[in-house]
This record gives C-alpha cells, sequence and structure tokens, in this order.
C-alpha cells in the first residue's frame, strides 16, 4: 500500500468544524423538484419505437455465444453467422417487469448506505483515467500511490459516495491483477461502496468477493443487499463485447448492480442529431437491461447516459456542451418511463483546472440533476475528457456538488421563516443584521462555501491574493492531512490479504 498521510483526525467529516476542511455532513440527498420534462409524450413515443426498430430489425452485435444462448432461449432471432440478436418489443417489455424501480448499495460500513432510483442523488469519484495531474507535481501517469491518495480524499469529504472503477489505472501495476490491489485500497482506505471491474467474469467477482469479506459475509449472502455496482459500457455502435457479456452476467447471477452505459457521441459513434443518438443509445441501454432480467429475473440495474457530441472540426469528444445537458435530461425521462434507476455524468473536456473546466463542469451536472439523476458518475475530479484525474479539479467539483446539494434542500415554509413580525419592527431604511431573527440563524442560514473566498477585494490581497486554483491546492493537501483511515478488524483484514495473494496466484497461472 502506498504510505500512510495522517494528521489530526477527521475534524472535516463532521461537517461545520474550523479546525478541519469545512464541509456539509454525510447524508443521502433527494430531489424533491419534479423532474424536468424536456420531450413531450409524443416525441417520446417516437423516440421508443425508432429504438425499438433499431433491436428489432437492425440488432445488436454480440461477441459471445453465451449471450446469444439466453436471448435464442427467450425468443429472440439470434444469426450465429454475424453475431447479431434481434428481438421484438415483447422481449424488452415482458424483462422490464422485473427490474427493481428502487435498491440499496451497502458497503462494509452500513451507515454508508446509499439508496439508488426514486429521487435519491448519489455523487461519484472520478474514474478511468491514465493520467493524474495536480499543481504541485504537474502531469504525471497514473501510480498507485495517487491512487490510494484520491481514495482517501473520497472517504474524506462527505459529498462523495460512491467510488468509482479504478479512479486512475496504476500504469506500474500489472494490468491482470492491479485491480486485486485498487479494490483492496478502496476498502482499506475507505468505508464506500465501489465500482468492480466487470471486463470479464474474474474480476466481477473478485470485486464481489472482497466486498462479501469486508462485510463478514459470504457472497451469496449479498445477493438481496448489493455492495458493489458495476457499467458495462456498450461499444457504440450496436456491439457488445464478450468480456463484458461475462462481467454482466456474473454480477446478475449475484444480484449486484449493472448500470448499463452506452459510450455515444454524436457525429461519432451516432449519428448527428440528438434524436438519432437518444433512439441509438435507448437501444444499446435496454439491450443490457433486458440481458439482466434474463440471467436473473429481479437483478438490479441502472440505464445509464452518456451523450454528448464531438468537435466537428477535430473529432475530439466535447462534454459540458447544451447538447449534453439536454441528453442528461432525455435520458432521465427515457429511465423513468421504462421504470429504471438512472445514471449519467458530469463530465468536461478542458485541458486544465480553469474557467472551461468550471463552466462545463456546472452546465453537465444541472442536465444530469434536472434529468433526475440517482448517480451522477466522475462527479469530482474529471479532467481533460477523462484521461487525467485531478486534485485541484476534484476540490472544485466537491465546491460544486455542495451547491447542488444545497440547492436541492427543501425550502423550510412557515410563518416564522416568513418573518413579517421581524419586517414590521425593522424601520424603512434601516437593517436587518442585528435583530432576534437574524442572530438565531447567522452561523446556518447561508450555505458556507469551502472553495470560494468572499472576502473584499483588500482583504483577500492581504491574505495573500490567492485564485481558486490556488486554495483548492491548499484544500487538497489539508485534506490528506486530517485523514485518517476507518477502521476494519484484523481478521477481515487476514482474510483478505489471504484471498488477494491466492487470487494473485491463480490469475498468474492463467486462471480467469
Amino acid at each position: 500500500m502506498a504510505r500512510e498521510r495522517r494528521g489530526g483526525g477527521r475534524r472535516g467529516k463532521s461537517g461545520r468544524n474550523a479546525a478541519g476542511v469545512d464541509q456539509l455532513p454525510w447524508q443521502q440527498i433527494r430531489n424533491e423538484y419534479p423532474p424536468f420534462e424536456l420531450l413531450n409524450p409524443d416525441q417520446m413515443d417516437q423516440l421508443h419505437a425508432t429504438s425499438m426498430r433499431i433491436l428489432s430489425e437492425a440488432g445488436i452485435r454480440v461477441m459471445g455465444d453465451n449471450v446469444m444462448d439466453i436471448f435464442e432461449r427467450a425468443g429472440a432471432i439470434v444469426d450465429r453467422d454475424t453475431k447479431t440478436i434481434r428481438m421484438d418489443e415483447n422481449i424488452v417489455l415482458e424483462a422490464l417487469k422485473t427490474v427493481p424501480r428502487e435498491f440499496t448499495l451497502t458497503s462494509r460500513n452500513r451507515a454508508k448506505q446509499i439508496t439508488l432510483g426514486g429521487n435519491h442523488v448519489n455523487f461519484g469519484l472520478v474514474a478511468g483515467p491514465p493520467n493524474v495531474h495536480d499543481c504541485i507535481n504537474g502531469r504525471r501517469q497514473g501510480n498507485f500511490d495517487d491512487y490510494c491518495n484520491f481514495i482517501r480524499l473520497a472517504h474524506h469529504f462527505n459529498a462523495i459516495h460512491l467510488i468509482g472503477n479504478q479512479v486512475m489505472a496504476p500504469i506500474e501495476m500489472p494490468a491482470n491483477n492491479r485491480h486485486l490491489d485498487t479494490y483492496n485500497a478502496n476498502l482499506t482506505y475507505s468505508d464506500l461502496s465501489f465500482h468492480c471491474t466487470a471486463i470479464g467474469r474474474g474480476r466481477a467477482m473478485d470485486g464481489i468477493n472482497m466486498m462479501a469479506i469486508s462485510r463478514g459475509q459470504k457472497p451469496e449472502e449479498m445477493r438481496g443487499d448489493p455492495g458493489v455496482i458495476t457499467i458495462i459500457s456498450v461499444n457504440s455502435p450496436r456491439l457488445f463485447d464478450d468480456a463484458m457479456g461475462d462481467g454482466l452476467i456474473a454480477m446478475a447471477e449475484y444480484g449486484q448492480p449493472v448500470t448499463v452505459t452506452p459510450f455515444t457521441l454524436m457525429g461519432a459513434m451516432t449519428p448527428v442529431t440528438l434524436p438519432a443518438a437518444l433512439a441509438q443509445q435507448n437501444a444499446e441501454a435496454l439491450f443490457g437491461v433486458v440481458l439482466t432480467q434474463l440471467v436473473s429475473p429481479g437483478a438490479p440495474v441502472m440505464y445509464g447516459s452518456f451523450t454528448s457530441n464531438v468537435d466537428m472540426k477535430s473529432g475530439a469528444p466535447a462534454f459540458g456542451t447544451p447538447e449534453n445537458a439536454k441528453a442528461n435530461i432525455v435520458g432521465g425521462q427515457l429511465a423513468r418511463r421504462y421504470g429504471i434507476p438512472y445514471r449519467t455524468s458530469n463530465a468536461n473536456a478542458s485541458n486544465v483546472v480553469d474557467l472551461q473546466a468550471a463552466y462545463e463542469t456546472m452546465m453537465a451536472t444541472w442536465g444530469a440533476v434536472l434529468g433526475g439523476a440517482n448517480i451522477v458518475y466522475h462527479a469530482a475530479g474529471w479532467l481533460e475528457g477523462g484521461l487525467t484525474a485531478s486534485y485541484e479539479k476534484f476540490i472544485m467539483d466537491v465546491e460544486i456538488i455542495q451547491n447542488m446539494m444545497e440547492f436541492l434542500k427543501p425550502i423550510k415554509f412557515d410563518a416564522d421563516e416568513l418573518g413579517f413580525d421581524t419586517i414590521s419592527s425593522v424601520p424603512t431604511g434601516g437593517h436587518f443584521f442585528g435583530t432576534e431573527h437574524t442572530m438565531a440563524r447567522y452561523e446556518t442560514a447561508f450555505y458556507k462555501p469551502m472553495l470560494s473566498d468572499w472576502q473584499n477585494y483588500e482583504n483577500w490581497e492581504a491574505a495573500g491574493a490567492k485564485d481558486a486554483l490556488q486554495r483548492a491546492t491548499d484544500l487538497w493537501q489539508q485534506a490528506l492531512r486530517e485523514y485518517q483511515a476507518p477502521e476494519m478488524d484484523p481478521a477481515i483484514r487476514e482474510e483478505l490479504d489471504a484471498y488477494i495473494a491466492n487470487r494473485r496466484e491463480e490469475i498468474g497461472s492463467g486462471e480467469p
């Protein structure tokens, strides 16, 4: 494991405390506002009908014989020569009847259980970049020391509910078994649920088994009480690879949730128009959703949306665009139509932590929240179109998430809050600074930012004239000093270590 960086306890975890990072307390977030409906019912019907035509006429190509066998038994038309599966609407609708509208995800700490579905909102750590950056050490390849630091930060900051699949790839480690080290870091340095890799059955089962060990259970005992989640990325357009199919089947068999997410960039992996992209996304997502239910009716599953556009001048991916925000919203409409919990993201395409990174992330975050997302994946730390995990961007994103959490907090509304007596007691042209109504609330009336600086120019200049990027650098360092690892029973630690050693040996000998 990477070396520990510890400081004066977890003061920041408790919420408002001048001695530590000033942050909101751990909480389950609900979006009580009505979801935004961008498309009307007729447009939604057209979108659905086109998606059904894609599934029944164009079909989805799959690379695994096991997936073809499953769909063939369900009555789909399977062309073994072209490896293409076509199914009619009845198969889709029948499978949707068993999809849970809501489920929980329970880590080794039951107090950190999260709910996915309904009006619950959860924010996840960035996942997958090959690089890492901070303003002290610069941009570099992903490595295990930085990986562990990001898990510490995710544990320390209450706004993060879920760890993604390898916050960055530890390039120095063997690709065939480094997932064991990253799972171990997730369980050692945090007590959050995490996304396990579903590239093949073996990696998925390792995530299931290690979470079960950390909870003092057997994997079978997690069937009705899932602890890990995965993302199945459809290779758009319309291709479902064999490794992802194997991972999906393993997760569904053990009752662990799968998020089926087509990666659809308009102009590259889909037609250039938003309706076409959404129809294709919908068909691809529903194909994976149906597969989970054919494997195990009632298995938890999420509808994933990751639709944006490319820069038509260069072909580079663009995120946080108006089209991306619209896709986030319509993705939520589709997920609700089918009664499936919803995942989307708030990505950006900036190469550095700058104004572009901020406004693109905020644009995409609004699209996700207005769309009724249950998980906002890659919510903290994503930079450079997903090629870099950034320490400073992580801090900026936590500030954005906390602002969103406060926006989603219901407004208390009663006679005291309306404040008529206070309004009438202050003379015209007076002020409310010293009133009893103000003094009773001055510490809690407004959101207190973690990163923003609201001093006037002269005081800001006297305090060092640090901009938000410099303050973010200070904050992630402070958080790592304050971090304190969650406790783990020594017997569980020993069992995890033995499991990892055994699996490393099996993988080295060529076993899956």
